[in-house]
């Protein structure tokens, strides 16, 4: 009898500590994700007002898989904060030129408003359900991957061929991925997946602005945005 007593305090003890780190990484890590969200968008602020250009492809993707790996190899240091903000101020500067060329458009404040709206409520729609029903989402995992494979295809052969319909396509995969990928790294924070917050922070902060862009390309195709 006290062993099976001792097993049951052993087991709410274990249960306690496991539930006090994943509050402490979900503290962390929104924490920080509403910091970067802020950071990126006055950086954002900042481009559009000075009506910076944009960096182009090559340029963009050297400094976002750049950070990105700096950003990795420091998580576990005080420097991957440094690297987060740069990696995310990075973006932001990105971003800027993009909604100025919305914003051109006839419609373009009620498209980027509607926009930012859209990924608003799915983000905090899709973080709401993976945190109160508390399931597993790891079985996403498959379909991330192919997911990523198949829209980086899709994203190097628009370079090359115009099909009518692609863009739309791949902004709705990327819509459908980044939705996915918002259900997994919430589900691995809770399940144990995920241990360190600015990994997390990061697979969020691109989530959303994948899922931002990708919104409003849509709503600029259907908006009259060719």
């Amino acid at each position: 009898m006290n062993m099976n007593t001792q097993q049951r305090t052993n087991t709410l003890q274990h249960s306690g500590v496991n539930e006090a780190e994943v509050s402490k990484l979900f503290r962390n890590t929104y924490s920080l994700l509403a910091m970067t969200l802020t950071f990126s968008a006055l950086v954002a602020f900042g481009s559009m007002t000075l009506n910076l250009p944009h960096p182009g492809i090559i340029i963009m993707l050297a400094g976002f898989y750049g950070l990105l790996f700096l950003t990795t190899k420091l998580r576990n240091s005080v420097w991957g904060l440094v690297s987060t903000f740069a990696f995310t101020g990075f973006l932001g500067y990105t971003l800027g030129p993009i909604l100025n060329m919305y914003l051109s458009l006839p419609n373009g404040g009620s498209l980027v408003t509607l926009a930012l709206g859209m990924t608003a409520l799915v983000f905090f729609s899709l973080s709401a359900y993976a945190i109160l029903t508390r399931k597993d989402f790891s079985f996403l995992s498959g379909f991330i991957m192919a997911g990523f494979v198949v829209l980086l295809c899709a994203v190097v052969a628009s370079f090359f061929i115009q099909i009518s319909g692609l863009q739309m396509a791949i902004s709705a995969g990327f819509v459908l991925f980044s939705s996915a990928v918002i259900l997994y790294q919430t589900s691995a924070i809770i399940h144990g997946g995920e241990d360190n917050y600015i990994m997390a922070t990061i697979t969020l902060f691109v989530s959303i602005y994948n899922l931002f862009l990708s919104l409003l390309q849509l709503l600029g195709i259907f908006g009259g945005d060719d």
